[in-house]
């Protein structure tokens, strides 16, 4: 089982790509633009063109098809589950019917738009995250969350937290692979049985993945506390954000590429 290599959410690879000098806070705000205009299309055969448009982006990145696509085989029983649902359980017009199962057009056609939308989200997701390092994704988000301090949010602590936590879940993947490579060398065997028998076979996987995760979370606040971390009131940045002239280009392209979207995905809901 090579999990670590299929998990490319949290992952950073360093460079000096277009994407990769963009301002991390309009990374995050562009995120969350497509990620909302991915779910307001309504037109199955429309959510392939902000597909094309991932590839453009990830061919400005500098990273190659193959990696960033690599991160889809951690979501693929996800993905399929959430289509097969969709193709049995929505009515609508029969295509086949095999027993007591119907597979209708609608929801053919509607759980391939939600499957397309799964991957395009993880797939954004990676991208975000191998181009922004986990230190600009804590500076971004604190930034961006600068309204919550007025109400006394701890900002700079949660945007540290969620950056760690972000940056821990290939770290968590390589610990599980190593528990169970060595629960199989000891003997266990988790593709046979019933399913009861396999969920009780995790146990033994999921204590010690639990233990190794409180224990690199303690390792990690005394490395932070020797190094006389105190969070972020007063505290001041090596490199302070600043957008400029591709920052701009990016918000303008997206923007455009948006209102496109919006605006044929209207033209054909009016028949047009």
């Amino acid at each position: 089982m090579e999990l670590m290599r299929n998990v490319t959410i949290g992952q950073y690879v360093p460079g000096s790509s277009a994407l990769h000098r963009l301002d991390p806070r309009v990374k995050i705000l562009l995120l969350m633009l497509m990620v909302l205009q991915i779910f307001l299309i309504s037109q199955w055969w429309l959510i392939f063109l902000p597909f094309l448009f991932f590839l453009a982006v990830t061919a400005v990145s500098g990273l190659t098809f193959r990696y960033v696509l690599r991160g889809l085989r951690a979501v693929v029983m996800l993905v399929l589950i959430t289509f097969l649902f969709n193709v049995f359980l929505t009515p609508g017009h029969p295509l086949w019917t095999f027993w007591c199962f119907t597979v209708t057009y609608e929801g053919f056609t509607f759980g391939l738009l939600m499957a397309m939308r799964l991957i395009l989200i993880v797939l954004a997701t990676s991208l975000l995250t191998l181009t922004t390092s986990p230190i600009q994704i804590t500076d971004a988000l604190e930034d961006l969350m600068k309204w919550g301090k007025p109400l006394r949010i701890p900002v700079h602590e949660v945007a540290m937290m969620m950056s760690i936590a972000l940056r821990f879940i290939p770290t968590l993947m390589e610990q599980l692979e190593k528990i169970i490579k060595a629960q199989m060398a000891r003997g266990a065997d988790f593709e046979r049985g019933s399913l009861i028998e396999r969920v009780k076979s995790f146990i033994p996987i999921l204590v010690p993945l639990f233990v190794q995760a409180f224990r690199h979370a303690d390792e990690l606040a005394v490395a932070m506390e020797a190094r006389c971390y105190r969070g972020g009131e007063g505290r001041t940045r090596l490199r302070i954000l600043k957008m400029g002239l591709n920052d701009f280009t990016a918000v303008a392209l997206t923007g455009a590429f948006c209102i496109l979207l919006c605006f044929v995905d209207g033209m054909k809901i009016r028949g047009l």
